[in-house]
């Protein structure tokens, strides 16, 4: 079975710590994969607002998730820090992907790797945006 490879972005802009809680756990007392894309949603979140904006509001427009690829390489348990790094990439005319890495933040062991893509959307017409300028400026100031 061919294996997902996501080629990661150079540069991560931002960075958050969640904690595992026990709602985290699943039946084989590990984080379970569908829990990672909630903690991958509240890290995203959190990197929005420290952008100045929300998932339903950037510059006016709202964002949609358009796919979605995680590589999982590590367990992680009950207590545990990891810690979520995010940076922005593959950028074209309605979006891009917000690229994540998780660590755990104790002994620095690579727990995943993924990618989000996001579309830019006007939610009064019901139809896709081009991306706002002033999103992009946040990430072509660094790259």
């Amino acid at each position: 079975m061919a294996r997902i490879e996501i080629k990661m972005v150079d540069v991560f802009l931002f960075e958050t710590e969640l904690t595992i809680r026990t709602t985290d756990i699943n039946f084989a007392n590990h984080v379970g994969n569908d829990t990672f894309v909630s903690l991958m949603q509240e890290a995203r979140t959190r990197f929005f607002m420290a952008l100045g904006y929300s998932d339903l509001d950037v510059e006016g427009k709202g964002t949609i998730i358009s796919d979605l690829a995680v590589v999982y390489k590590s367990q992680s348990f009950y207590g545990e820090r990891l810690k979520f790094e995010l940076g922005a990439g593959d950028f074209n005319k309605y979006g891009c992907d917000i690229f994540y890495r998780v660590t755990n933040a104790e002994n620095q062991k690579l727990v995943l790797e993924a990618k989000t893509g996001i579309i830019f959307f006007d939610y009064e017409k019901n139809k896709v945006t081009t991306i706002p300028a002033g999103f992009m400026s946040h990430f072509t100031r660094r790259l």
